[in-house]
């Protein structure tokens, strides 16, 4: 469980992550530098689950070391289905990290969300959707890691 009290906001207790594949995590399929590490670190304080189409068909073994769950939806994946997963797991104690228009209902659902302008960029419905902004994944899994960040970013 990872908690941080943000002033004007409250108490932030999540116990789940729950991250895009494509766009997100990986590009055309590869994990990016450095995402591992910061997964299998994470993984011991929240569940990790990866939500894929898995289009490139790598998903499975990309995420293999992550210390998560990968979970392949059905094509085409959509906003819906990722909301609804979040809120099967208990949307007020997940984060949600995406980049993709499909992403929107998630990040908007999840007690925290996480929009990441990677590779592929974003899009702007799902930046509306998203509490925080962030360049790059590792900039995102390090705000979960290090929470004072969160307390820095959100403090009203």
């Amino acid at each position: 469980m990872l908690r941080a009290n943000i002033p004007g906001r409250g108490e932030l207790g999540l116990a789940h992550v729950v991250l895009d594949f494509n766009g997100t995590l990986a590009c055309d399929g590869r994990i990016l530098p450095g995402v591992a590490e910061r997964l299998r670190a994470l993984a011991g304080d929240l569940s990790v689950h990866v939500l894929t189409a898995d289009t490139f068909g790598t998903a499975q073994e990309a995420c293999r070391d992550v210390g998560g769950k990968v979970v392949v939806l059905r094509e085409p994946v959509t906003g819906p289905e990722k909301a609804s997963y979040v809120e099967k797991l208990g949307a007020g104690s997940t984060a949600a990290i995406g980049n993709g228009a499909n992403d929107a209902p998630m990040l908007r659902r999840a007690a925290l969300g996480i929009l990441v302008v990677g590779p592929e960029g974003a899009a702007v419905e799902a930046l509306q959707a998203a509490d925080i902004v962030v360049r790059e994944i590792n900039d995102a899994l390090d705000l979960l890691l290090k929470p004072k960040r969160l307390v820095a970013t959100l403090r009203r």
